[in-house]
């Protein structure tokens, strides 16, 4: 049996301390992307320390917040090309 996310991108961007109603986070994800894919997502230079740590011990630990950080991560490199 598959389950559902535990949290939301809209919960991620509130733990991030940004801005979390859609266009909102239509426009982070606008004025980010395409993040290059040799970038790992928490050390993209447009997050703050306290950010980037956030994200990188989630990853780490794959924890609840892993698979929405694993979704914002696509978004962001929607479209790259080298």
């Amino acid at each position: 049996m598959i389950e559902p996310p535990v949290h939301t991108l809209e919960e991620l961007f509130e733990q991030l301390g940004l801005p979390s109603d859609e266009a909102s986070r239509r426009a982070f994800i606008e004025a980010h992307a395409p993040l290059p894919n040799e970038i790992p997502l928490p050390d993209a230079p447009f997050w703050t320390p306290a950010q980037a740590t956030f994200l990188r011990e989630e990853l780490v630990e794959d924890a609840d917040w892993a698979e929405v950080i694993e979704e914002l991560n696509t978004l962001l490199r929607k479209n790259y090309q080298k």
